[in-house]
């Protein structure tokens, strides 16, 4: 991903919230049997652990697709997005563009034994599940934990310490205040552009620069 540093995304905790609001990952591999190969899968960050770590899972045998444990893989994550109408800058001449929350995040992945894999397994459905008024845990009867101990071995659980990542977060940060704001009013109004998550996307990414300069 080009980057461009009006857009950057530079801060691991950026990152991390990114991640956390966004679970549903693209993971890419370049592999020798079958080349480019992408799998999709919900991701958690390791809490505990230091720099940014997945955790996450695959279905067999994508294990073996994706050449699991052999070689670095890309996992893209992506925020809210939508297009950009130059009706909503000023009567000047310009070009539609795309607002977007993106990261690039490369790293090898560890293949979980049985018991961690269970483990990742239960804290993605509590993870999830949590926001419900009743949430069903994996473990929640000995009927669920005994079918889930069934299931797990249909899966590999994963962690993937990220060694590097490329992140972008573009949000009209190159216009002026009242071009932002029309833009905000736009995103949450009823047009058929309308996109309330990447106006309060857009709200924090200003906000936050507005208190940077003070």
């Amino acid at each position: 991903m080009r980057q461009n540093p009006s857009f950057t995304l530079a801060s691991e905790e950026g990152v991390k919230r990114l991640v956390r609001e966004h679970p549903w990952a693209t993971i890419v591999s370049m592999t020798e049997a079958a080349g480019l190969v992408a799998s999709h899968y919900p991701v958690l960050l390791d809490e505990t652990a230091e720099g940014i770590v997945l955790l996450t899972h695959v279905g067999r045998p994508d294990e073996q697709v994706h050449e699991l444990g052999r070689h670095e893989v890309l996992v893209i994550v992506q925020g809210p997005h939508g297009y950009i109408s130059p009706g909503w800058y000023d009567a000047n001449p310009a070009v539609p563009t795309w607002n977007f929350v993106t990261a690039h995040l490369h790293g090898t992945p560890e293949l979980l034994d049985a018991d961690e894999n269970l483990r990742v397994l239960e804290a993605l459905v509590d993870h999830f599940e949590r926001e419900l008024p009743e949430p069903r845990g994996m473990r929640s009867t000995p009927e669920n934990a005994a079918y889930a101990e069934r299931i797990s071995a249909g899966t590999v659980g994963l962690r993937i310490p990220i060694t590097r990542f490329v992140a972008k977060n573009k949000m009209s940060q190159n216009k002026p205040a009242e071009t932002v704001d029309r833009i905000i009013a736009e995103l949450e109004g009823d047009g058929p552009y309308a996109s309330p998550a990447l106006a309060a996307e857009m709200r924090r990414t200003h906000d936050a620069l507005r208190a940077a300069r003070g």
